[in-house]
């Protein structure tokens, strides 16, 4: 597998289906399965039926997973940028294409 170029905390933007246009922080990164969970993005909703944990029942909001290629990182100003790894004082860090601005610390 290659190396993560979306991670947990990172803004991006949604660039194909519903939700395109939209943007939100990612809350969790399934790299082994290739998706993301972006706040507020890909909201889901699930009937539940009343139970101890939740006795009013109802319906309830999720964001479901998203496949990994239909973000990409946003930048300063919100548009889509895609990713490329530069090794700097022998670290490898994660270089925003569009600005050239380093990602990571």
């Amino acid at each position: 597998m290659s190396a993560a170029r979306i991670k947990k905390g990172d803004r991006v933007v949604v660039v194909s289906g519903k939700d395109k246009g939209k943007t939100g922080e990612v809350t969790r990164a399934m790299p082994k399965d290739g998706k993301v969970i972006v706040a507020g993005v890909n909201v889901a909703t699930r009937h539940r039926k009343p139970s101890q944990a939740n006795p009013q029942g109802g319906l309830e909001k999720i964001e479901a997973p998203m496949h990994i290629s239909k973000v990409a990182m946003a930048t300063a100003d919100g548009k889509p940028t895609r990713v490329r790894f530069e090794t700097q004082d022998g670290k490898k860090v994660r270089i925003a294409v569009k600005t050239g601005e380093k990602i990571d610390g």
